[in-house]
């Protein structure tokens, strides 16, 4: 089982910030994000656009890092400029 936890201004439409899922073998964190499916498909989008600062078991990850079973995968919204470019209304 992995645990996504979204961090800052990220959440779901429904308030919702902590996930777990189960997967079949080691996943990049993109492979697992989009396994989420609509819950978290905004994500993708902020990830490419350099919003979105990934870490895997508390060390710096990106969205090409590999996941496994147990591990916890953090994603912490943010802007690049320290604003607040990222509200509820920006993920969904």
């Amino acid at each position: 089982m992995v645990t996504i936890t979204l961090m800052g201004q990220l959440q779901t439409e429904d308030g919702e910030r902590d996930f777990t899922c189960e997967v079949p073998g080691p996943l990049s964190v993109k492979q697992l994000i989009q396994r989420q499916g609509m819950t978290l498909r905004p994500v993708l989008q902020l990830l490419r656009e350099k919003k979105v600062l990934v870490t895997v078991n508390k060390k710096i990850a990106s969205e090409d890092s590999l996941v496994n079973d147990g591990d916890a995968v953090r994603l912490v919204g943010h802007d690049g400029m320290g604003g607040t470019g990222l509200g509820p209304s920006s993920f969904y």
